[in-house]
């Protein structure tokens, strides 16, 4: 008995588990609301491991959606930081739109003003050494212009050409040393010659003691010499000193244009009758 045991071992097992599940199944028909003790040892057993292995596809589906999330977050950053970056320059563009505008407004109305004939130039470059200090305008001898022809630009006088190319041409500065404009004072109507400095500066020179010159009077041209028309401004007095030797004052001028921020001018092509 014991040997038919062993030889049908495989069979008999295979039976019995084909019999112990035909009779759960069978529980399972008849009552199908509860658990047998079966199943609830099964549930028991893969309960854990289930909410486990759930709890696991959460995390790493909440890492997935984090992770895409924070990509299209990032893109939208990049987006948002270029679409600022076009906003602003559009906004610099503008700006320096209305500013040009303003600015050649008001270069057309001292064109209107000054009554001799003009040309429009812009400012292309500035060349500065150690004799001279000139800028360079972006019209020339193609353009009708001729070298000492002055330089105006809104508030008064800029300088005069003193090489003339084709399609450009320097500007010898009112403040250079090598220039010299006849003025007088707009208020007493004392007479001098301003010249340039340098650094910025001019000075008001040749005007006698006796002449009557304060601090805040403004210097115009006076029309002697056929460069300059008679009557643009030229500077303010910041300085006015009568020593007690010599027969002519020291006077200090600071030139009405900013000559280091200019971007347009007028060149006045033919002087006014005097």
């Amino acid at each position: 008995m014991k040997n038919l045991l062993i030889r049908y071992r495989r069979f008999l097992m295979t039976a019995l588990l084909l019999l112990t599940a035909f009779l759960t199944y069978a529980l399972n028909l008849r009552n199908r609301e509860h658990a047998n003790p079966v199943e609830r040892t099964v549930m028991g057993i893969t309960a854990p491991v289930a909410g486990s292995a759930a709890s696991a596809t959460g995390f790493f589906s909440d890492i997935w959606n984090n992770y895409v999330d924070l990509i299209d977050v990032r893109r939208e950053n990049i987006e948002l930081r270029n679409s600022v970056k076009r906003l602003n320059a559009r906004i610099i563009a503008d700006n320096e739109a209305v500013a040009a505008n303003m600015r050649l407004k008001q270069l057309l109305d001292l064109k209107e003003s000054v009554a001799v004939p003009s040309l429009a130039v812009s400012v292309i470059g500035e060349d500065s050494s150690a004799w001279f200090k000139t800028l360079v305008v972006d019209r020339g001898s193609a353009d009708g212009l001729q070298e000492g022809m002055p330089v105006v630009a809104i508030g008064g006088v800029v300088g005069r050409l003193v090489k003339v190319a084709p399609h450009s041409s320097r500007v010898l500065l009112l403040t250079d040393h090598a220039s010299a404009v006849a003025a007088i004072v707009q208020r007493s109507r004392a007479r001098g010659v301003v010249r340039g400095a340098g650094g910025g500066r001019c000075s008001l020179e040749f005007t006698v003691k006796d002449e009557d010159v304060k601090v805040g009077d403004t210097v115009i041209s006076s029309g002697i010499g056929g460069v300059f028309p008679k009557g643009l401004p030229i500077g303010e007095v910041t300085m006015v000193k009568k020593g007690e030797y010599g027969v002519f004052q020291t006077i200090e001028v600071r030139p009405l244009v900013n000559i280091g921020k200019l971007e347009e001018a007028l060149v006045l092509v033919k002087q006014r009758d005097e």
